[in-house]
């Protein structure tokens, strides 16, 4: 019998993290070594936004790299893993019946709030990856029903990926060894206690309920991956807090997962 396959919220922070693995890469690897049985890895990121939801059904996905101003070295890694077709047509019929409005894409590639964290937690790109996009117009009660709408492909072995940031402020960065930012703890701090508590209504009211949330994230994209995963858990599943410490003073790269295997 097939096991429910985790949930993954992984903060991808900057570009660089794939360069960088910090405090969080080397756990994400750890958590990797310790997965077994996956049908494919589906991935949400606040990369790949469209006006209705679109599943990627490429055979073949290139390695997207779709950033400026980064070092060179980005441009060289790349994330051979194939794609899985037929999942991402389950995919997209789970959230049409949800209500969704869906389209397929056969040529679109793995942009970088994929690769960039699975290239730390899968490193070797054999497990197939497909992603789902975000509508423009997803708010925080969108998400979480996308991700309800997914959750049923867990029991066929496929691992959903909310892949953002827990904050992101690209305009209050720091260099290296700056102070970190008072109000990127105290963000992040409030949403861990919501998701341990599993406080549903407070993280979709999140921003009116946490302290400085729109300072923490000017734009919602970054946060709706959190609830996609929210909403693709279950109630009898707790939240394990991945504690990826804070970079460029102001990104905090704290991740969770649910329905780990004990």
């Amino acid at each position: 019998m097939q096991h429910s396959a985790p949930v993954f919220f992984i903060s991808h922070g900057a570009p660089t993290f794939a360069l960088e693995p910090g405090l969080l890469g080397p756990q994400l690897r750890n958590l990797g070594q310790r997965l077994t049985s996956l049908s494919a890895v589906l991935v949400v990121s606040p990369h790949w936004q469209t006006r209705q939801v679109q599943v990627m059904r490429t055979l073949v996905p290139e390695t997207m790299h779709d950033f400026g101003g980064f070092p060179a070295a980005l441009d060289q890694l790349h994330y051979p893993a194939v794609g899985h077709p037929s999942l991402a047509t389950e995919a997209g019929q789970r959230l049409t019946e949800a209500g969704f409005s869906v389209t397929f894409e056969t040529q679109r590639g793995l942009d970088h709030g994929a690769w960039v964290p699975l290239i730390h937690l899968l490193p070797e790109a054999k497990v197939p990856v497909f992603q789902v996009s975000m509508p423009y117009d997803l708010d925080t009660a969108g998400a979480f029903k996308l991700g309800q709408a997914l959750a049923p492909l867990r029991a066929r072995g496929v691992m959903i990926v909310g892949s953002g940031s827990l904050t992101h402020n690209l305009r209050e960065i720091r260099p290296s060894g700056a102070d970190e930012a008072d109000y990127a703890h105290a963000f992040a701090q409030w949403i861990e206690q919501a998701v341990k508590h599993r406080d549903v209504d407070q993280l979709l009211a999140y921003r009116q309920q946490a302290p400085q949330a729109a300072r923490a994230h000017p734009t919602e994209e970054h946060f709706l991956p959190l609830l996609v995963a929210l909403g693709a858990s279950t109630e009898g599943e707790v939240a394990q807090f991945i504690d990826g410490g804070l970079t460029y003073g102001v990104l905090s790269m704290a991740s969770y997962v649910w329905g780990w295997p004990t």
